[in-house]
């Protein structure tokens, strides 16, 4: 692994079709599921799912039903608790989001202020 943490995006088919968001951290992929799919527009909040973690070989993994969307390595903005905020720089460019914590589920936002 390099110096930046990694982060994949899966589009994954199965049980629903839906996103899988994982941040490498601390040696593993915190991951959330995102069932109502990917990107939201800045307007647009999506429910985020956190989900176990998974090993650092799910950063490639593929099958029948699971496709890699995006790959490339994120940036922490400023976390605590309850907010991760990042900037994910993947294949075709780089967007700034936050992860919230209700204390039920995440919320994933896509930010108005972008790199």
């Amino acid at each position: 692994m390099s110096e930046r943490p990694a982060f994949v995006l899966h589009d994954h088919r199965k049980p629903r079709p839906h996103f899988d968001l994982r941040l490498e951290e601390r040696g593993v992929l915190r991951s959330w599921a995102v069932p109502r799919g990917l990107p939201p527009t800045p307007s647009e909040d999506r429910l985020a799912i956190a989900v176990p973690d998974h090993d650092l070989d799910h950063l490639t993994y593929t099958d029948a039903d699971k496709d890699i969307a995006d790959i490339g390595w994120w940036e922490d903005l400023g976390s605590n608790d309850r907010r991760l905020l990042f900037v994910l720089h993947g294949r075709t460019g780089s967007v700034r989001y936050a992860l919230i914590d209700t204390g039920s589920d995440w919320l994933l936002h896509r930010t108005k202020q972008q790199p």
